[in-house]
């Protein structure tokens, strides 16, 4: 007879303890204990162990065949890209955002735009509601099949009498299984029902996407315990505010990581945007002071991105210091080099950083775009809009090269850049006609050739 017993799970991380704590020694998070109630009879059937005769024996890798499955593609080419070129069947594919964002859209319009049979199970809105956005995006298709359903075990019975292409179960959060008493978006629930989906979907072949509500922190709900079960992680970012959404991949186990897709959002849903650049870049016609442009590399796509900074006389006694798409400490460890390295004193002066289009900035290649754009606005001194920086600072004030420097300058060319200045430990890089490479080995070297025509 199955016998139950109480425990108190974390709802962040899925830490179990025998009692209730006020704080999670796993994750170290405040009040996230839940009293659940859980099976420990080892013979319940989610517990027990097959015994089979055909035991599956240890093979070298001599003898494993590879599978070698076909992507496959979907009216989208940026997603398809971030994805690493389409969908592989049999993955597991977790798409997470905050409300409102987009995600339900999105996977409405990979189902309606697709000529293979999708199966879109739906635990937040009846059929009707459903049918209302599909023709606010101005397609409905008869191969999406819309399935009203909570229960887990329901679905696995639809997902093997339907045998689709595609499932998409919107959401995780409110998919539950009768075997845990818990109540559904639980730590507990989201586990179990991911899965014993996982088990069903990979015996069929069958990629399903899932789509994940996020916390107040902005970590995906249930993070660690429903990241580590599915194949890919893909991020919604974005403001509200815009129109514009950022699609970035966190995991990939069939492609590279981190990639990243722009798309458009309009009153018939998302569109793509195929030249990013073009975004987060703005006309600087009249040269004004403390912008500058800098190449990143997000994935294996490079990306011109427009540096604004704001250097003013403190008003108060401490000088604040803001920054917005890049780590706080990052900016504050350039200020240092500047003063050190540069001879500008910002001891007294308000420092304000922003990045355009809200992406945040991880790669180092930015630098020295960063203390180009403080010194333009700390000397109120225009930087030629055609210049392009790239190129990380070290402590000691050296210019260190950047990995993939070769596509940075295409894109930079291709974009009507005519100048580009980067390190010069890129001693491989050739000249090239309509843009202009400058190499600079140091930051006072750099500074001048950025601001030899000013």
């Amino acid at each position: 007879m199955a016998k139950t017993k109480s425990v108190f799970v974390c709802q962040q991380c899925g830490n179990e303890s025998p009692k209730w704590t006020g704080r999670c020694t796993g994750c170290n998070s405040w009040n996230t204990f839940i009293e659940e109630l859980k099976i420990t009879n080892s013979t319940s059937g989610r517990h027990m162990v097959a015994q089979s005769k055909d035991t599956v024996k240890p093979r070298p890798f001599s003898e494993v065949s590879k599978e070698d499955y076909k992507r496959k593609t979907s009216k989208f080419k940026e997603f398809d890209r971030i994805l690493g070129g389409g969908t592989v069947p049999g993955s597991f594919i977790l798409l997470g955002g905050e409300p409102g964002i987009g995600k339900s859209t999105l996977a409405l319009q990979l189902a309606l735009h697709s000529d293979d049979k999708i199966l879109y199970v739906s635990g937040e809105e009846s059929a009707g509601q459903i049918k209302a956005r599909a023709e606010r995006i101005g397609k409905c298709n008869d191969n999406c099949l819309v399935y009203n359903e909570t229960d887990v075990d329901k679905i696995l019975i639809q997902v093997k009498n339907v045998c689709p292409s595609l499932i998409i179960i919107d959401s995780i959060q409110t998919i539950y299984t009768p075997l845990i008493e818990s109540a559904p978006g639980s730590v507990s629930q989201v586990r179990e029902s991911a899965t014993r989906l996982l088990r069903v979907i990979k015996e069929m072949v069958i990629p399903v996407i899932l789509i994940g509500h996020i916390t107040k922190e902005g970590s995906i709900a249930g993070p660690k315990v429903l990241e580590h079960i599915v194949d890919t992680v893909i991020q919604f970012e974005g403001d509200h505010n815009l129109n514009y959404r950022i699609i970035r991949t966190i995991k990939n186990r069939f492609g590279a990581v981190p990639e990243l897709a722009i798309f458009e959002m309009g009153q018939k849903g998302l569109s793509e945007v195929l030249n990013p650049s073009s975004y987060f870049l703005h006309s600087n016609i009249n040269n004004l002071s403390g912008v500058t442009i800098t190449c990143t590399i997000d994935g294996y796509k490079p990306l011109l991105i427009e540096t604004q900074a704001l250097v003013s006389t403190a008003v108060y006694g401490t000088p604040q210091r803001s920054a917005t798409g890049i780590d706080i400490r990052r900016l504050n460890m350039l200020l240092a080099v500047i003063e050190k390295k540069g001879g500008l004193n910002l001891s007294n002066k308000d420092v304000f950083l922003n990045f355009t289009g809200g992406i945040k900035i991880q790669d180092t290649s930015a630098d020295l775009a960063i203390i180009a754009a403080i010194v333009s606005s700390g000397s109120d001194k225009a930087i030629d809009a055609k210049t392009c920086c790239c190129a990380e600072v070290s402590l000691t004030g050296e210019l260190r090269p950047v990995s993939k420097i070769e596509q940075r300058i295409a894109e930079a060319h291709k974009l009507g850049f005519n100048k580009i200045v980067v390190s010069a430990g890129h001693k491989e890089l050739e000249k090239r006609n309509g843009i202009e490479i400058k190499k600079a080995s140091s930051l006072i070297d750099a500074l001048k050739l950025i601001f030899r025509n000013t």
